[in-house]
């Protein structure tokens, strides 16, 4: 089978290298003439842990390619997968208009029966809205329309996809979700559990996973604020009701709010659709304006532990929204910086991965080599990204080249006794 996939960026890459390792012919299409000629001279336009050799492996096999040719990639294929972005707009609902625009080039150059499947994180209705917008564009031949969510974790996508929890297939069309399973074959070998729905519900099926997700971060962060008036440590809290089956303990970790390109995204996306059908979103509402609140909590929270921020120099470890990516969307570490640098701070920070990312929406910030070069002469260190390179750091190093002693760990990744033996001044998130 062959397959084209429109959109080179991170849903796109991984969707089409991962495939292309299933032994599928996969052709990636990209309208960024500059992002296809560095992905065909082997550069990596993201960082994703393993991503590189995969797509490496698989274009020396032949079996991936990458092109600006729509057309040719159309053509060739039979299922053809729309991932491009969908940003928010100013009241959050998302912008559909790459999807749009992929949705007529394929139009105009479909040559016969072809499955055309959404990949990015769309709106409920915009399976069927493209159904109609490709019958008006070639009203000559038949499709089929399916939504394929992704539920791919940034720094975990490639497990994500070829060991997947599930996979979701929305679709009203009965040959198009014959072609889907067909092209999923390799995943009943480990008996991935396979979801066949309607396209609304596969739509609402993202949204819903991601806010059910972004939930729980929001309330373990409600419940460490709590744990910090009370005195008490919200590891304890969250391991307890973590060995609940009902709750589980993933996504029990207090911290300074979510971030990335999904969860912001996909909650004011979720709310969005909710007035758009007269519904109220009272629970996903509350998870935003607590995530709002945690971010904006952060800078008065180093505040308090080092003085007036005028004048003094922040060590930040972790620009990324989360370890094992370069993604700087929505970081939290965006808002904490611009904070201190507002109130006079001097920041200097280091992130394994990320400065690169990071520099083009922070300018006014000092990077440094390595954590060590970070926190020298430096009046407090923050951990932002919970990197596992930051878990086992000199300590006594670090104490020696600061300045003062002084740690704000928004991500918990140290012992607050330990920490305090060893002469540091430390806080964490509700402990």
């Amino acid at each position: 089978m062959h397959i084209a996939v429109v959109g080179t960026g991170y849903v796109g890459l991984v969707t089409g290298s991962c495939f292309a390792e299933f032994g599928v012919d996969v052709t990636c299409v990209d309208i960024d003439a500059g992002k296809i000629a560095r992905l065909l001279a082997g550069e990596m336009p993201i960082y994703e842990p393993g991503l590189e050799q995969l797509v490496t492996k698989n274009t020396q096999s032949g079996r991936l390619r990458f092109t600006t040719d729509i057309k040719q990639a159309v053509e060739q294929a039979l299922v053809i997968f729309l991932a491009v972005g969908t940003p928010p707009k100013a009241d959050g609902s998302p912008d559909l208009s790459f999807v749009e625009a992929a949705a007529r080039s394929v139009a105009q150059h479909m040559n016969g029966y072809k499955v055309i499947v959404t990949k990015s994180t769309v709106p409920i209705g915009t399976g069927e809205y493209l159904r109609k917008l490709i019958k008006a564009e070639n009203g000559k031949l038949n499709f089929g329309i399916v939504s394929n969510p992704e539920f791919l974790r940034e720094g975990a996508a490639i497990n994500d996809f070829m060991r997947p929890d599930r996979v979701v297939i929305g679709s009203r069309d009965e040959e198009a979700v014959a072609i889907m399973r067909d092209l999923y074959r390799p995943l009943y070998l480990i008996e991935a559990p396979f979801v066949i729905t309607s396209l609304e519900a596969a739509e609402l099926t993202k949204y819903a996973a991601n806010a059910f997700l972004a939930t729980k971060i929001s309330f373990i962060n409600e419940i460490a604020n709590l744990c910090e008036s009370i005195g008490c440590d919200v590891h304890d809290v969250a391991r307890a009701i973590g060995m609940d089956r009902r709750i589980g303990s993933k996504f029990l970790h207090p911290g300074p709010g979510f971030g990335g390109s999904c969860f912001p995204k996909d909650t004011q996306a979720l709310a969005s659709v909710a007035r758009e059908f007269g519904r109220e979103s009272i629970i996903v509402d509350a998870v935003i304006e607590v995530n709002r609140r945690q971010r904006q909590a952060m800078v008065p929270k180093i505040e308090k532990l080092v003085g007036d921020l005028k004048g003094k120099t922040i060590a930040i470890l972790g620009l990324a929204f989360k370890p094992e990516t370069d993604d700087m969307r929505e970081a939290p570490a965006i808002d904490i910086i611009n904070g201190l640098l507002e109130r006079g701070a001097a920041v200097r920070a280091y992130d394994p991965v990320a400065m690169h990312e990071a520099a083009a929406v922070l300018p006014g910030v000092t990077y440094s080599a390595d954590e060590y070069e970070a926190v020298t002469n430096t009046d407090a260190l923050v951990f932002v990204t919970e990197w596992n390179q930051f878990r086992a750091l000199d300590m006594r190093r670090i104490r020696d080249l600061m300045r003062v002693p002084r740690i704000a760990d928004l991500r918990n990744i140290y012992d607050p006794a330990d920490m305090r033996e060893l002469g540091f001044e430390y806080i964490g998130v509700g402990r």
